[in-house]
């Protein structure tokens, strides 16, 4: 008779006792390049993030060449003084790194991803790239061909083309922010290697940029391995540069962008608002995640779950620029997409839920699920070191003490219903919204129009 075998069962894992979180606060010093240096020593990530922040904004672009940020920081990967554009891709390769750049309103950020037994390799190629770039003529050519076939794919998507539509709304024709980030294909196209090197050098040196350094940093000279690499980058020193007021006009009213035969209708309401340096800017964040902030949020409860009018709708604010005297602005928005034929009945629905909110406010069960959702989640949100000096370098280029996110967090968990409610009416007026709306305009401008929620006014797709 065999004897059957017997499993042994180990004991369950227990949970352990919850430990205080915050978000952690990095080191400051600087470089003899005059280039400052954030590091924030995180056990455990092997996998090291790097940002570094130039001062090239967007507005410093010279007239006509909108887009030329944005090659130049897709030119920094593509070859320098000692590495052709394939020799400089192999070479990252090599190390295990990735390395993005991209420019936004206020400036151009490189990002760099390497294991921690590889950071001076990959380092070093991204001090060549901002030492010696080359930006040949042929690479950039390239990258200009790039963008060029990236624009018509952009118009073609409804989202995106409703962004570009707000902005040329809301801000003023001579402000660089009514216009795309990237370019448009006219400016795009006056792009050349000459126009890229001059950007360049006009406004990419150390004195004006900032480094951030996140991951575990035991038994690693940071110190001596940034002066060999990043430390080895020289240039001018410059005076700080004017940051010019955010102007907007959020009258209220409702701009079609006809698209015929369109089976949805993609939908952006937005208006300018208070940024982070602003004392309401928790209760704002708070206040805007009950109102669309999730599944649970009352426009997804109205519009989604009781009429079944859309996937989703999500309501979110988003810095478009700080200045250094704390002073800036946010862009707040409320954005989603509804079947044509629900558009008015949709549009109605969502300003009752923003009257609605006005009149009887935010819930303690609302607040209560918002500050779960929001302070409850950060420790896994910030998990990866990439996490981390992503948050950091927003700090930078916002203006913000390095101990921002940390204070955030404390005033999240402290703000009342009452000030969430205030904030988030306050946010999305009903009469100060500029609405975008990108459908067949001829099956929605008469119900729209019905609504009353401002002029409407029809323009073509392109």
């Amino acid at each position: 008779m065999t004897e059957l075998a017997t499993m042994e069962f180990h004991p369950r894992p227990q949970a352990g006792d919850a430990r205080p979180w915050a978000f952690p606060a990095p080191e400051r010093g600087s470089l003899g390049n005059g280039l400052t240096v954030l590091r924030c020593h995180r056990p455990g990530q092997q996998v090291v993030a790097v940002e570094v922040l130039l001062d090239a904004p967007l507005e410093a672009e010279p007239a006509g060449l909108d887009g030329v940020a944005t090659v130049m920081a897709r030119a920094f990967s593509e070859g320098t003084d000692k590495h052709t554009a394939e020799e400089f891709a192999a070479e990252l390769e090599r190390c295990g790194a990735t390395l993005d750049a991209y420019a936004d309103h206020p400036g151009v950020r490189l990002s760099l991803e390497v294991p921690v037994s590889r950071l001076a390799k990959a380092l070093g190629l991204v001090a060549d790239a901002l030492r010696a770039p080359a930006f040949a003529d042929g690479e950039v050519e390239r990258l200009v061909r790039n963008r060029l076939d990236e624009i018509p794919h952009e118009l073609a998507n409804p989202a995106r083309r409703a962004a570009k539509e707000l902005s040329k709304e809301l801000f003023p024709a001579a402000s660089r922010m009514s216009r795309p980030r990237q370019g448009t294909e006219e400016t795009v196209a006056a792009v050349d290697s000459a126009a890229v090197r001059a950007f360049y050098e006009r406004h990419v040196r150390p004195a004006t940029a900032t480094a951030v350094v996140v991951g575990d940093l035991t038994g690693l000279d940071l110190d001596a391995l940034l002066a060999d690499t990043l430390g080895a980058w020289t240039g001018s020193t410059a005076e700080p540069r004017p940051v010019p007021p955010v102007t907007a006009d959020d009258t209220g009213r409702v701009v079609i962008v006809d698209r015929p035969g369109a089976v949805q209708t993609q939908v952006l309401i937005g208006r300018t608002g208070a940024d982070r340096h602003d004392r309401v800017w928790p209760a704002q964040v708070l206040g805007t995640y009950c109102l669309g902030g999730t599944l649970t949020s009352r426009l997804d409860r109205v519009l989604r779950e009781e009429k079944g009018y859309t996937y989703g709708v999500r309501a979110f604010g988003q810095v478009l620029r700080s200045a250094p005297d704390g002073t800036g602005a946010s862009m707040l928005a409320i954005s989603g997409s509804v079947d044509t034929p629900n558009t008015g009945p949709a549009l109605s629905d969502l300003w009752t839920v923003l009257r609605t909110l006005a009149a009887d406010g935010l819930t303690d069960a609302e607040r209560d699920v918002a500050v779960q959702n929001l302070v409850g989640v950060a420790p896994l949100k910030y998990e990866t070191a990439a996490a981390v000096a992503g948050t950091l370098a927003d700090q930078v280029e916002q203006h913000l003490p390095d101990d921002y996110q940390a204070a955030l967090y404390r005033q999240l968990a402290a703000t009342g219903t009452v000030e969430a409610t205030a904030a988030v009416v306050n946010a999305f007026p009903v009469d100060r919204l500029v609405t975008v709306l990108v459908g067949d305009a001829a099956r929605i401008k008469a119900p729209v129009e019905a609504l009353g929620i401002g002029e409407v006014t029809v323009v073509p797709a392109e």
